[in-house]
């Protein structure tokens, strides 16, 4: 009895190579699939939290715009009713924080390259605009279609940002 305890205690002492390979194969499989859901995560939460504050930019941009139409802009040049925004070669793209308030007007080079911080304040997402010409045989007074994409984030180049695109009318 004594030599079968003996012999059942030294079988058990430590794992098989077979045990180790199937173990580091699991973790092989399973590590990058927890990884992956956690960026994913993250990745959700940043396009949920975009959604969120979208319609408040969205409609800060309209406010400019109509600003602009008035002879009043804050941010932008002053634009004639039928006359198309941006003029050619510009670009109109204003940052916002975190939070969804506006922080200012970006040049082409900040819109491009992306930017981190402007004016000392952390920035989040970019709203660029852009409207299109009424084609020629649409009559005067017609509304200018209007294009806002609210992108992010802000610090990745303008080509690699997630976007959500708002399209209306303004007469």
């Amino acid at each position: 009895m004594k030599q079968h305890l003996q012999s059942v205690i030294t079988h058990h002492r430590g794992s098989s190579l077979v045990e180790v390979v199937v173990s580091i194969g699991v973790l092989a499989v399973a590590v990058p699939l927890i990884f992956g859901s956690i960026v994913e995560s993250g990745n959700a939460g940043q396009y949920s939290a975009a959604e969120t504050r979208a319609p408040w930019m969205v409609g800060t941009c309209m406010e400019e715009i109509r600003a602009s139409r008035a002879g009043k802009a804050r941010y932008f040049d002053n634009t004639g009713m039928d006359q198309p925004f941006p003029p050619t070669g510009e670009i109109w793209a204003l940052g916002f924080a975190e939070s969804g308030s506006i922080i200012g007007k970006l040049s082409r080079q900040e819109y491009e390259s992306g930017l981190r911080k402007f004016e000392d304040s952390d920035i989040r997402y970019i709203a660029s605009i852009r409207s299109s010409t009424k084609p020629p045989d649409i009559p005067e007074g017609s509304p200018l279609s209007i294009h806002i994409s609210v992108e992010f984030p802000a610090a990745a180049p303008a080509a690699k940002r997630r976007t959500l695109d708002f399209h209306t009318l303004l007469p």
